[in-house]
C-alpha cells in the first residue's frame, strides 16, 4: 500500500531543545528584548552601521552554529529512514533537519540560512563561519571580500520578500500531501502561516504541535500542547509503523 506524503512546516519550537531560543513564545527573544527584532530588519541593517555590529556580535555570541540536531530533527529523519515520504518545510535557519540526516532536497528553507552569507550588492556568497572568523579577528562589521559591499546572512530578514520559487514549491508540497504537520510554529508570520490552511483546504489531516494556541487550532484534526522533544517522535513512530 502506497504510504502517505507527509510534510511538516516547522518553526522555531522545534530547536528550542537544541539550545535555539525561540522569538515570540513567552520566554522568546522578542519578548525579552524587543529591541533586537531591529538587528534582524533588513531597513536598521542596511542603513545603520551600528545596528550591523551588533547583529555580528549577536551572531558570534549567540553559539547557533554549534548547536546539535534534537530528538524532534532526530525522529523526522527516521521516519524518512523508514520509507514514507517525506518533506520539511522549515521556517527556522539553523541547518539542523540536514544535520540530523534529511536529505537537503527534502528540506525547504523558507527563510534561508544562517549558516551561510551573502553580499548584498553582488550576491556572492559564504560561510557564515568564516565571516565570524572575520569579526573573532577584529572586523566589526566584515566587507563582502570580492566587492566590498555590505555582508548580511543568506537569511530572510524582515522587510525582505521570501524566494518565490521556494514558496511556490512549499505550496505546491503543501497541496500534495496527506498528513500536514505544523510543528513549534505561531503560526502568525505570513505567508508560511497560511500553508496550515491550505493543507486542511485539500484534505491533508491538520496536526498542531505547539506548546501556545495559534490562529489555526480550530482547524486541526489534532492539537498536541506536549513538550515537542517527546510528541514528535510518538506521533511520527506511529506513522512509521
Amino acid at each position: 500500500m502506497k504510504k502517505p506524503l507527509v510534510a511538516l512546516l516547522t518553526g522555531a519550537g522545534v530547536s528550542t531543545d537544541s539550545g535555539i531560543p525561540d522569538y515570540r513564545g513567552p520566554d522568546g527573544l522578542w519578548r525579552r528584548d524587543p529591541e533586537a527584532e531591529k538587528l534582524v530588519t533588513y531597513e536598521y541593517y542596511m542603513g545603520d552601521p551600528e545596528i550591523r555590529r551588533r547583529s555580528w556580535r549577536m551572531r558570534r555570541d549567540s553559539r547557533a552554529l554549534w548547536a546539535e540536531p534534537n530528538a524532534a530533527h532526530r525522529a523526522v529523519a527516521d521516519l524518512e529512514r523508514s520509507g514514507v515520504p517525506v518533506r520539511v518545510i522549515t521556517q527556522n535557519v539553523d541547518g539542523l533537519h540536514q544535520l540530523a540526516g534529511l536529505s537537503a532536497r527534502k528540506v525547504l528553507e523558507l527563510h534561508g540560512s544562517a549558516r551561510s552569507v551573502v553580499c548584498t550588492n553582488c550576491r556572492a556568497r559564504g560561510s557564515m563561519e568564516d565571516a565570524l572568523a572575520r569579526v573573532d579577528a577584529g572586523e566589526d562589521d566584515p566587507p563582502c571580500l570580492e566587492c566590498g559591499g555590505v555582508l548580511k546572512p543568506a537569511t530572510v530578514m524582515f522587510g525582505e520578500r521570501l524566494d518565490p520559487v521556494v514558496l511556490g514549491e512549499a505550496v505546491a508540497i503543501t497541496k500534495a500531501c496527506q498528513v500536514f504537520f505544523a510543528v513549534g510554529s505561531s503560526l502568525q508570520v505570513q505567508p508560511a502561516a497560511d500553508l496550515a490552511g491550505l493543507a486542511a483546504d485539500h484534505g491533508a489531516r491538520l496536526v498542531v504541535v505547539n506548546a501556545e494556541p495559534t490562529p489555526y487550532d480550530d482547524r486541526a484534526d489534532e492539537v498536541v500542547r506536549e513538550p515537542i522533544g517527546t510528541a514528535l517522535p510518538r506521533l511520527l513512530a506511529g506513522l512509521a509503523a
